[in-house]
């Protein structure tokens, strides 16, 4: 009863912290930047030896310079996450903006469903929130040990209309839905368990185990499988353009899918890697440690 009424109290206090204006926001951000990176070096180890592991070929010096517009972003990325509880569609519609909605319009209007595949990249819980599309969107997450933040943020993910599904009731749903149009939102960079690692690519310079769902859930419904391609404009203010990966899902071989958005997504970490999840231990394992 404590843990879930000190719960509560830290809810209470995000809510108010999401109705302060941008600009202040932003100021909030600069502060915890300096507390995260100078002073409680917040995962700094994990994020070095990330960068390290994904580009030996930079030296120390620019690795550092990445490091530091890591963190920059990423107390950009809390604030905004916060401001997530009481910002308004119209708001969300302005600062995050799909170039080509007319892709997805015309898988729809073909009845074509869409698996859509993005990864922790600039800012993907705005993605998921907003979508020009009059369509039922799942978004698939990872339930939070915290069952009163869990069913906090699972309210915030679907105020304007998207459903969030826990990963554990992915297929039941996807079976159920089968005969509607959808789009379903993965993120394809999560980490899967030691059990379920059953298949290894290359990732950012590493052997990295990923998860068959998506390439799995996408054949069962015979989808199209697109990816989100997100880029930051400016402080608070993205665009993401919408890419077709597979046209025809049934029909692709064995790992098409897996590949396909793996290889994307660590082409777009490439080009800007400030805005990928650092801080995540992505690496807990290697291919011989699940043999």
């Amino acid at each position: 009863m404590i843990k879930k009424g000190l719960s509560r109290l830290g809810i209470f206090f995000l809510y108010l912290i999401s109705l302060l204006p941008f600009w202040i926001l932003y100021l909030i951000s600069d502060f915890l930047f300096v507390i995260l990176y100078y002073f409680v070096g917040y995962r700094r180890k994990v994020v070095q030896e990330n960068l390290q592991n994904a580009f030996p070929e930079k030296s120390v010096v620019e690795r550092a310079d990445i490091e530091k517009k890591y963190f920059k972003y990423l107390a950009d990325l809390i604030v905004e996450t916060i401001k997530m509880i009481t910002i308004s569609k119209a708001e969300m519609q302005r600062r995050i903006v799909v170039t080509n909605p007319e892709v997805v319009q015309g898988y729809m209007d073909k009845g074509k469903s869409v698996t859509a595949v993005a990864g922790h990249y600039c800012n993907w819980e705005w993605a998921g929130m907003e979508f020009s599309i009059s369509a039922r969107l799942f978004v698939i997450y990872k339930p939070l040990t915290d069952d009163v933040y869990d069913d906090f943020f699972i309210k915030i993910r679907s105020r304007f209309g998207a459903v969030a599904v826990a990963m554990k009731q992915t297929l039941r749903t996807m079976v159920a839905h089968k005969n509607e149009f959808t789009v379903t939102v993965f993120a394809g960079d999560q980490t899967p368990v030691r059990e379920q690692s059953n298949y290894f690519t290359d990732f950012l310079n590493q052997p990295t185990a990923v998860f068959l769902g998506i390439e799995k859930i996408a054949k069962l419904i015979d989808s199209v499988v697109i990816f989100y391609d997100m880029k930051r404009v400016k402080r608070g203010y993205y665009t993401y353009t919408i890419v077709p990966l597979v046209e025809n899902a049934k029909e692709s071989a064995e790992y098409e899918i897996t590949e396909a958005h793996v290889k994307y997504l660590d082409a777009l970490i490439k080009k800007e890697p400030q805005y990928w999840l650092w801080s995540h231990r992505r690496w807990k394992f290697k291919p011989e440690d699940v043999n």
